[in-house]
């Protein structure tokens, strides 16, 4: 699949049919998430590979309710669990140089973005989670201080083929020229 046509076509995935997921392809997603650029190469990502209906049940018990996601979490054969070392991408000697605080959130934001992409290329779907209690599905899985669950990746193949996405902005909406406001 050309790269353009994975951007243009990927959608949010929370329905999933009963395939299960292999090791192999939540390896080639890793890797895919591990190639993302990050803060003065600090790569502050670690995923968790969650595989135990027990713990899937848990993870997805974090969720808020009616999050639209949790049905397809429960029927998926895996998540991925995005975390984030802190105090490390936007910061030198542990002490934040930037205005945002969190700079780990952008690091990981490729690597996600990057997992999700090679997801729809591979056939297989996603939805990026993050209405949930963090610091709650942090204690289900033993994530230690320093770090952060950030977001839950279910992981499938989708349940019907993909829809036509909402409309999208046109560029002269939201891209300016020299200054804020200027048309380009």
């Amino acid at each position: 699949m050309e790269l353009t046509e994975t951007i243009q076509n990927r959608r949010s995935v929370r329905r999933f049919t009963d395939y299960h997921v292999t090791d192999d392809e939540i390896r080639e997603l890793l890797n895919a998430a591990g190639s993302a650029q990050s803060w003065a190469n600090t790569q502050v990502w670690e995923f968790i590979v969650v595989r135990d209906r027990a713990l899937i049940d848990k993870v997805t018990g974090t969720y808020a309710d009616k999050n639209p996601a949790t049905k397809g979490s429960l029927a998926s054969s895996a998540l991925i669990v995005a975390c984030a070392k802190t105090g490390v991408s936007g910061c030198y000697d542990g002490k934040d140089i930037t205005k945002f605080s969190n700079w780990f959130m952008f690091d990981l934001g490729i690597a996600v973005q990057n997992l999700c992409l090679k997801a729809h290329d591979m056939g297989l779907g996603t939805v990026v989670v993050g209405l949930m209690d963090h610091d709650a599905c942090s204690k289900i899985l033993s994530v230690p201080d320093g770090y952060e669950v950030v977001a839950v990746l279910p992981v499938g193949k989708p349940a019907s083929a993909g829809k036509n996405g909402p409309p999208r902005k046109k560029l002269k909406d939201f891209v300016h020229l020299n200054t804020f406001g200027t048309t380009f």
